[in-house]
């Protein structure tokens, strides 16, 4: 049968929760602080690019070329009547724009790719972490005599090199790339 968790267990986790969120917040604001003029501006307008405000401003202006152009504004004189000029500067627009997601992509996979990174180390240690105390309560229970299968506990408390598991990854992947069936054991 389970306790209920008492507030105080509640508070203590809420203040470590807490504590990891301002972490976290203070490293963004950081990381926004140190970012250069040209970062700043790429992720403004690619922001901008990505709204609404975005798309109705084109459909304006646009909406408004062609009606111009095809001679529905009497007081507007048409400059484009074959909307070639239309057509290079969306293109024009289109090159610089892809430009500028592409550079807010790449910034957000280097961010990404620092989360990961935090998160397998947490990971390791925490897997180191419980690989020792996998070896203690098995020593305690040996100790007081209580009987628990020693065949996966062994290969549980065995130390999880990530250099072997990743090449095992690799390994696999390129065995069902080539279509090879898997070694047999």
């Amino acid at each position: 049968m389970s306790s209920p968790i008492s507030d105080r267990q509640v508070r203590r986790t809420a203040k470590r929760l807490d504590r990891n969120i301002e972490a976290l917040l203070k490293r963004r604001e950081q990381e926004a602080r140190q970012s250069t003029m040209q970062e700043r501006a790429v992720d403004a307008i690619t922001r901008f690019a990505g709204s609404l405000a975005f798309v109705y401003l084109h459909l304006l202006i646009f909406g408004l070329w062609i009606i111009a152009n095809l001679g529905l504004l009497p007081f507007v004189p048409a400059f484009d009547p074959s909307l070639v000029i239309l057509a290079m500067v969306a293109s024009v627009e289109a090159i610089f724009i892809s430009t500028f997601v592409l550079i807010s992509q790449n910034r957000m996979a280097q961010a990404d790719d620092k989360r990961a990174d935090l998160n397998l180390q947490i990971c390791l240690l925490a897997e180191h972490e419980v690989t020792k105390l996998l070896t203690l309560v098995a020593a305690i229970a040996d100790k007081l005599g209580v009987e628990i299968e020693k065949a996966e506990l062994e290969e549980l408390k065995e130390e999880v090199r990530p250099e072997a598991v990743l090449d095992e990854i690799e390994e696999k992947v390129q065995r069902r790339g080539a279509g090879k069936p898997p070694p047999t054991e």
